[in-house]
């Protein structure tokens, strides 16, 4: 038998204050946008931002439906803004904030599943990694390097050759 560990680094920020300027405008616009969010029934909105190769920035909310699995997560209409409206372009660095209307808004939330995948694919089409910011509305913030760090077990298109 063999044991691997599989490890990543997480930056740790006390506040959004300790981040460098581009950052910090990165999560605001993710903090902001979490109002345009739809989620009538799980009341916790999320928003996410993000810079892509040129510096536009694209942003995406979360978007519940009474057919409760139906809904859509904000990095995953995030991804489909920018591969519709954007040819498939590089994305640089991903905010993902939050706002639990049922409660506290103050830690870092990472993507559900789903997402993880979803970002990691798109980081191995574009050939571009996707540094992700996670934070609440308020406390601590985490950097992570790579979408994928985040799934580090991916399956991924090469698994299917």
């Amino acid at each position: 038998m063999i044991k691997k560990e599989l490890p990543f680094t997480v930056e740790i920020y006390a506040s959004s204050e300790e981040l460098n300027r581009n950052d910090t405008e990165l999560l605001t616009q993710a903090r902001i946008v979490t109002k345009k969010a739809y989620a009538p029934y799980s009341n916790f909105k999320v928003g996410a931002a993000a810079v892509l190769e040129d510096g536009t920035i694209v942003t995406g909310t979360n978007q519940e439906n009474g057919s409760y699995p139906v809904g859509i997560c904000a990095e995953r209409v995030l991804l489909s803004a920018v591969a519709s409206q954007f040819a498939n372009a590089g994305i640089l660095t991903m905010a993902i904030s939050y706002d639990n209307l049922n409660g506290e808004s103050n830690q870092p939330i990472s993507p559900c599943g789903i997402c993880r995948q979803s970002l990691a694919e798109y980081e191995e089409r574009t050939h571009q990694p996707i540094r992700i910011i996670l934070s609440g509305l308020k406390g601590e913030v985490y950097i992570i390097e790579k979408a994928n760090h985040l799934l580090p077990l991916t399956f991924s298109f090469g698994d299917m050759k």
